[in-house]
């Protein structure tokens, strides 16, 4: 479809018919899964604290819902677009199906610079798209989260917003809440921990030691951050952060708490903490490390610089961060990667938690929430591994039969409708 093409849903569709091919899946049922079930296009008119009214565009994508409810962000980006909401909605269905979450996948996102509005305007636009995608979302419709450049106080005004339209409060609309509105313990460094949980897996698969490991992230967001810290915790020595303006490193290793607060609570740029020699993202993705963990956009490492990296393993905290070219490149180079749809899912993994809590309006404590998603996750890389040496294939693609065969099995099961 014209409509979708981009650069990211063309690697989605690619990633998708490789592993397709790979597995021999039935022809009808891989055209059906390459488009999204549904999406919608919405203008979003606001009023500017200026006095002026603005119309901005929003998107909201329905990748698949055989197998539940459909599950994903919601993204506040300039370059948001169609396509690029499809492609990250396409990787949420295998994503979930790898987990074992009982979700299909969806994404959103408004084409905004949300550094740029105020927060009365942030506001107006949140609700304004929460009424136009109302129809689309719900508790057992679709399930909304924050995504870049959205944040827990977005879900409380979407959740509000909902709740508006219904006449009674529904938390579970959207994950990534306050917990006074019905959040989780643990949802806001649950990517980053997942990151750690699979990383802590693949150091022990290649009988590599977390206290000799060092480790560079590319994104100093939600997920670099929490994954800096805890790695540091489990022992590693994190060597270079950045961000998108640029990065610093210190071959002694970083002090993350300090740089955390530094760069979080009093808003300094990384390079002005003085805590390491500056660098630039591209040099950070080049520097020798155990892990190199790119927690930022998609796209980051291609044809162009894979064959620069000097990593042992490569763990994709953000999605679609690595081209197929650079797949091919890396592979050969013998980089263990850990692919986004398994490494990046203790967010959608504790946003079920979530979900699930404010069904039942039972709540867990954090230690129940930590184990539990250490156990899916941990499982889920054991079987990606299984199959990965099993049918002599990378990661990526075991991953992605594993996730694209249960979403296949439920469409086998439930028949096409009339």
């Amino acid at each position: 479809m014209q409509e979708l093409d981009t650069h990211t849903f063309r690697l989605a569709v690619a990633q998708f018919d490789q592993a397709a091919e790979f597995m021999k899946l039935d022809p009808n049922l891989r055209e059906r899964l390459k488009l999204p079930q549904r999406s919608m296009m919405v203008s979003l008119p606001v009023l500017m604290d200026n006095g002026r009214v603005e119309v901005f565009t929003g998107y909201r994508v329905q990748h698949d819902s055989a197998r539940g409810p459909c599950k994903g962000g919601i993204r506040y980006h300039h370059d948001v677009s169609l396509g690029e909401v499809a492609a990250l909605a396409m990787w949420m269905t295998w994503k979930c199906a790898l987990a074992g979450l009982p979700y299909g996948g969806a994404k959103g996102g408004i084409q905004v610079a949300p550094k740029k509005l105020s927060h009365a305007e942030l506001q107006r636009l949140t609700r304004r798209y929460a009424a136009e995608i109302y129809p689309l979302i719900g508790p057992d419709k679709d399930v909304p989260a924050p995504d870049v450049g959205t944040d827990a106080q977005v879900m409380s005004w979407i959740m509000d917003t909902y709740s508006q339209q219904v006449g009674y409060a529904v938390p579970g609309v959207v994950t990534g809440k306050p917990l006074s509105l019905g959040g989780s313990l643990g949802r806001e460094e649950a990517t980053g921990r997942g990151v750690v949980y699979v990383t802590l897996e693949a150091l022990r698969h290649l009988h590599l030691s977390i206290a000799q490991a060092t480790v560079a992230i590319q994104g100093f967001g939600n997920v670099g951050s929490h994954t800096a810290l805890l790695m540091q915790q489990q022992g590693a020595r994190v060597i270079a952060v950045s961000d998108v303006s640029g990065g610093i490193y210190n071959v002694n290793g970083l002090d993350v708490p300090e740089l955390i607060r530094r760069y979080r609570n009093k808003g300094q740029a990384l390079r002005d903490t003085k805590l390491g020699d500056a660098i630039t993202n591209d040099e950070l993705l080049q520097l020798e490390c155990t892990v190199l963990v790119p927690a930022a956009l998609s796209e980051q490492i291609t044809e162009k610089n894979a064959a620069r990296l000097r990593c042992r393993i490569l763990t994709e905290g953000a999605n679609g961060p690595t081209t197929l070219d650079a797949d091919r490149i890396l592979e050969e180079k013998g980089v263990f990667i850990i692919p986004d749809i398994l490494a990046n899912s203790g967010g959608v993994i504790v946003s079920y938690f979530e979900w699930v809590q404010d069904l039942q309006r039972f709540f867990w404590s954090a230690t129940d929430i930590q184990r539990r998603l250490q156990d899916i996750i941990t499982s889920a890389f054991q079987r990606t591994l299984h199959v990965s040496t099993e049918r002599r294939t990378s990661m990526r693609m075991a991953a992605l039969m594993n996730g694209i065969d249960q979403v296949a099995q439920a469409h086998r099961q439930r028949g096409l409708y009339p």
